[in-house]
């Protein structure tokens, strides 16, 4: 069986309000699941692509600082 995870994650955040989507990334992010990583690598990827050069500049800023700042 092949199942298509993005399509999947998608299909259930379809016509979800964006006060749902915070809550369920809030939801996420406080319960440490490692089940939710990839509903969240589907949301980045979606950022990234709809991203312009100055967006994309400061995620990769932020996750530099994020990353640096956990590594301590």
């Amino acid at each position: 069986m092949n199942i298509s995870i993005r399509k999947h994650i998608l299909s259930n955040f379809k016509e979800v309000s964006r006060r749902e989507i915070e809550e369920t990334i809030m939801e996420s992010i406080g319960d440490k699941e490692e089940l939710t990583l990839p509903g969240f690598g589907v949301f980045f990827e979606l950022l990234w692509q709809e991203a312009d050069k100055e967006m994309k500049d400061a995620i990769l800023s932020n996750l530099e600082k994020a990353i640096n700042k956990e590594s301590n």
